[in-house]
């Protein structure tokens, strides 16, 4: 995976107040830690990182910082949760040959059988890899599986140098049969045969309702 260079900078202002001004100068806050140093405070340009998390568990060279450029992976991102704009990240250090925990996606192709039905348990999964060598992502391919047909954790081919950080047997995707029309029209109308049932049913003209009479007593 190629790397993205972004200028860093030391950040010596915490808070909210401070962190609001970051952003409205279109900068992120941010925080580095790792290998056992004390945790560094930065801000990064707002632009740069959201074009770098555009791919995911990218490897970031930060420039500028004191020591030298340091290489770090996005632990943890903060979004707005109505612009989607980034709003923190926490970045960890890492050396190149380093073994790291990330999760990747798994990419689905191709076409189960004819009446079949693919239900995909997981959209990422957990690998340990080189730092410096994480895959983009775990291709499957589904061409013509049967009903029946599941795929585990353990059936994945993973890319040289990785392997699992979860269990093999965590069930990734299977395919199901998939309902009938008499089975999804029986699903569709059976809300409207209870809503039917739970109608009251018609007062002669003339006379109260029960719950009204009850009332009244």
């Amino acid at each position: 995976m190629p790397e993205v260079r972004i200028a860093a900078e030391p950040r010596t202002d915490f808070g909210k107040g401070p962190a609001r001004r970051e952003r409205r100068a279109g900068r992120v806050p941010a925080v580095l830690y790792g290998h056992g140093t004390d945790t560094r405070h930065l801000t990064l340009p707002g632009h740069d990182v959201m074009m770098a998390l555009k791919t995911a568990n990218v490897l970031i060279r930060l420039d500028g910082l004191p020591g030298g450029n340091q290489l770090v992976l996005p632990k943890s991102v903060q979004r707005n949760p109505i612009r989607g704009s980034v709003e923190h990240v926490d970045l960890i250090l890492v050396r190149s040959g380093e073994k790291v925990t990330v999760d990747i996606p798994i990419q689905v192709t191709g076409e189960v059988y004819s009446g079949g039905l693919l239900d995909q348990q997981m959209v990422q999964i957990s690998i340990e890899a080189e730092a410096t060598h994480i895959p983009t992502g775990i291709e499957v391919n589904v061409e013509d599986m049967q009903v029946g047909t599941s795929v585990h954790a353990g059936d994945l081919e993973l890319p040289s140098g990785s392997s699992l950080a979860v269990e093999p047997d965590a069930l990734v995707l299977h395919v199901i049969a998939a309902p009938t029309a008499e089975q999804m029209e029986a699903e569709i109308g059976a809300p409207e045969t209870a809503a039917a049932q739970a109608e009251p049913a018609p007062v002669p003209e003339g006379e109260a309702p029960a719950d009204s009479a009850a009332a009244d007593e």
